[in-house]
């Protein structure tokens, strides 16, 4: 709620300097636009409307995976290789809130110290604060300003999530969910979420024993989606499962141990996108047989193994979502959800924030508790005043 002892003139003239101090590219008045928003503080609104009209334009990746994976040590080391190539990125890192505290450690922060004093970096740590999915109630809306901002690439790690916390997919353009050899008996419970969201799958801690039988088994879970009975329904963003199980960058399959043949490259080998060769020429619509490739590579983040595939990989998918048009349905999608949930945030604050509507609350639990009505009665008489 806005502080009644602080002037609507005065609260206004400070919004406008902060929108002047954003615009000019003022790393402080970024830092306090995001905690404006994050916070939902009064002109947080106004703020995001002043100054997402140009639309989105960085890169955004996604890293997502069960706890203990290793993202953020490999966030760290991808965000090492494009500051060196001169990209500008900002970093969110969603840690998990404490559920008896409240509190959050914010332990990803500390993870990416290294980054820390790079001018061309900004990191933001936000904690869950209870909320499920895998991202904090507003990151969403804590990229937005980070792309506005200018940024050349922003890169986004989930807490530890598991089957149902997918809502990185309405965050990201490219999604990389990273495993570890530990990982393989979850597999199965998996394939139904992470396995249908991932465009690149990334078995980091690879020196560990394990790690090509999970690659194996990724592979096979993919396989396994791709059934004749599916065989024209794409999982996740227009991603052909068909092709998916293919080995990776021509590599040889592997033996039934998990062990790797001698012919075959080694398992980090980056993806081959279809669009090489079904890339449509200028101005033409992708063929219907455009489509990516999901890549499964093996890292070890804390010495840079297999770090170039990696990259390479998504780089190659930024190419094939553009070429393919994939790119503008996704972020049309993902202004779709925004919409929506704008829309539920603000009928459910008019809603509990009226008083006629906690009057009818009242009274309809008077009438609940004599015989005379029901949640689904009252609901209804809520929404008839609230339409109304």
């Amino acid at each position: 709620m806005p502080d009644p002892s602080v002037p609507v003139s005065s609260r206004a003239s400070a919004l406008d300097s902060l929108i002047e101090r954003f615009r000019e590219g003022k790393t402080a008045a970024l830092a306090r636009a995001v905690s404006l928003v994050e916070d939902e503080r009064p002109g947080s609104q106004e703020l995001l409307h002043a100054v997402l009209a140009r639309g989105p334009r960085a890169r955004r990746v996604g890293f997502t995976g069960p706890p203990g994976a290793g993202k953020s040590s490999l966030l760290a080391a991808v965000a090492s290789v494009f500051r060196a190539r001169s990209e500008r990125l900002g970093v969110v890192a969603v840690d998990p809130t404490s559920p008896y505290s409240g509190g959050a450690l914010l332990g990803d922060r500390i993870r990416m110290g290294d980054l820390a004093t790079d001018p061309g970096i900004f990191i933001r740590s936000m904690a869950s604060r209870g909320s499920l999915g895998g991202l904090a109630t507003t990151t969403k809306e804590v990229l937005d300003l980070m792309d506005a901002f200018g940024f050349d690439r922003i890169l986004v790690e989930t807490v530890g999530v598991g089957q149902t916390e997918l809502e990185i997919t309405a965050a990201a353009d490219t999604v990389v969910v990273v495993l570890v050899p530990e990982s393989g008996d979850a597999i199965q419970a998996m394939k139904a979420g992470l396995m249908e969201i991932a465009d690149v799958f990334i078995v980091n801690k690879a020196d560990r024993p394990g790690a090509a039988r999970l690659v194996k088994e990724i592979r096979q879970a993919l396989h396994l989606r791709a059934g004749r009975a599916l065989e024209d329904v794409p999982a996740h963003h227009g991603v052909d499962l068909g092709r998916a199980g293919r080995e990776v960058g021509g590599t040889a399959s592997s033996a039934a141990d998990g062990t790797p043949s001698a012919t075959a490259k080694p398992s980090g080998a980056p993806a081959k996108s279809s669009a090489a060769a079904a890339k449509p020429s200028a101005g033409e619509a992708p063929g219907p047989d455009a489509s990516w490739d999901v890549p499964v590579l093996t890292t070890n983040a804390l010495t840079g193994e297999g770090l170039p595939e990696v990259i390479e990989a998504l780089d190659a998918h930024r190419a094939w979502i553009e070429s393919s048009g994939e790119l503008a349905l996704r972020r049309r999608a993902r202004t779709r959800a925004r919409i929506h949930d704008v829309v539920d945030r603000e009928i459910r604050r008019v809603a509990w924030g009226s008083v006629p509507v906690r009057e009818r609350v009242e009274a309809g639990l008077d009438r609940i508790d004599a015989g005379e009505g029901t949640p689904y009665s009252v609901a209804r008489e809520i929404l008839g005043l609230l339409l109304r």
